[in-house]
């Protein structure tokens, strides 16, 4: 069993996102899901991105230690677009993280924005869909890549999904795709079960 930490979207902690970890959860790991917004869920995604540019960074960092508090160091973050902020960010600078799962989104490894190198020996799976406006052309996807050529393809994967959605793993949203999300979750699974 995997104890997994999964940051929700800027839409909030959904019933989409619940249902998400739950099928990540079936594998027989455990999925935490922090509600970072504190009960909020904006309407849409343009709500949630105001929303969340009103928060205070150190709110939503006591928060997320909050929600690590208790938790064994060996964890794999994982995170939904906003989320995968503080994944990335965790994965990279926490002792003992055993994975990441970037899902549609990806912070660089060099230049401004880099919380710093990948971590040796740190899996991760990064997932988006290739014609995703924010994903695939703000940069998410080259990150992604990047990453992926720094570690290698034994602990590094990007999987591209046909369509341009943002937050389709979402049950709960319009922009869901089952058939996508579906492929995520075994593949998810899979590094999970790896990880074990």
């Amino acid at each position: 069993m995997t104890d997994v930490v999964l940051f929700h979207h800027v839409q909030g902690l959904t019933d989409g996102v619940k249902a998400f970890a739950g099928q990540l959860a079936e594998g027989g790991h455990t999925v935490h899901t922090p509600d970072l917004f504190d009960g909020e869920t904006p309407a849409s995604l343009e709500e949630g991105m105001a929303f969340a540019r009103s928060l205070d960074d150190d709110a939503v960092r006591e928060r997320v230690d909050a929600a690590l508090s208790g938790l064994p160091p060996e964890l794999v973050f994982a995170g939904i677009s906003f989320g995968v902020m503080e994944a990335q960010r965790l994965a990279q600078t926490r002792p003992g993280a055993r994975g990441a799962l970037l899902y549609e989104g990806c912070l660089p490894v060099t230049g401004e924005w880099a919380v710093g190198p990948w971590p040796d020996g740190v899996p991760v799976q990064i997932h988006g869909k290739d014609d995703d406006a924010i994903f695939a052309h703000e940069g998410d996807v080259d990150a992604a890549r990047e990453i992926v050529a720094a570690v290698g393809s034994d602990h590094g994967e990007l999987f591209l999904y046909p369509g341009d959605a943002h937050l389709f793993l979402d049950s709960s949203l319009p922009t869901y795709d089952a058939e996508a999300t579906a492929l995520a979750v075994q593949r998810s699974r899979a590094l999970l079960d790896r990880v074990r």
